[in-house]
């Protein structure tokens, strides 16, 4: 996942909405998932594809720490979903007044 370029007035995060961050993408169906029956079965190929949200590194190793993969294909594939998610939302509060450098500590994901 290569991240996008940074420049002054954008990019911006997704959930957080920090402008000038470098931006990962996300995808709202993890690919990990892409193969289980029930996620086939729910969402088409250009769903599964195409659901990519562009979040600071920050917001999405936190997603990552607090979710796994089968929870966010299944629950959280959504934007609003995410930030619908009390320790996500939290989180999105607390670092959207961050500056564009700033890196916080996070847990390891889970696996």
């Amino acid at each position: 996942m290569a991240p996008a370029r940074p420049s002054s007035d954008g990019p911006s995060c997704a959930l957080c909405g920090r402008r000038g961050v470098r931006t990962t993408r996300h995808h709202l169906i993890p690919r990990r998932t892409h193969r289980l029956k029930r996620i086939r079965k729910r969402f088409d190929r250009n769903e599964r594809l195409g659901a990519i949200l562009h979040v600071c590194r920050p917001c999405h190793s936190h997603i990552h720490a607090v979710l796994d993969e089968k929870t966010l294909a299944e629950v959280y594939n959504t934007r609003a979903d995410l930030l619908a998610h009390p320790k996500i939302a939290q989180f999105v509060a607390w670092i959207a007044d961050k500056p564009a450098g700033f890196r916080p500590r996070i847990r390891a994901p889970k696996r």
